[in-house]
């Protein structure tokens, strides 16, 4: 069952889109290691908006992730350099949700 989620949302300066595209997509294969996080989206949400929304059974399982590589990569001065600002994190809690092999929520 997932119970937590987390919605992070960035914004590419000028010309750093298609890096930050290759970061989220690079971003997967550490996740997939993480069995805590059930669900992992890198997103496009704009030319230059990007996002990730990745859901958790509880909230030790949240906090792990935001304890992860792709956190910590995500706030390194590397990845700042190519960001407007710092990437916007909202807490999520979930109330139902479908997903693959559960049946629902």
């Amino acid at each position: 069952m997932v119970t937590a989620a987390l919605f992070v949302r960035v914004e590419a300066k000028p010309g750093s889109e298609a890096a930050v595209e290759k970061f989220l997509k690079s971003g997967l294969p550490i996740v997939e290691s993480e069995p805590a996080t059930i669900a992992w989206f890198g997103l496009r949400l704009g030319p230059s908006t990007f996002g990730i929304f990745d859901a958790f059974p509880n909230d030790a399982g949240r906090n792990a992730h935001l304890s992860g590589k792709v956190a910590a990569a995500l706030m390194s001065d590397e990845t700042a350099a190519l960001l407007t600002g710092p990437p916007t994190l909202e807490k999520i809690d979930v109330l139902a949700a479908k997903l693959p092999g559960n049946g629902g929520g």
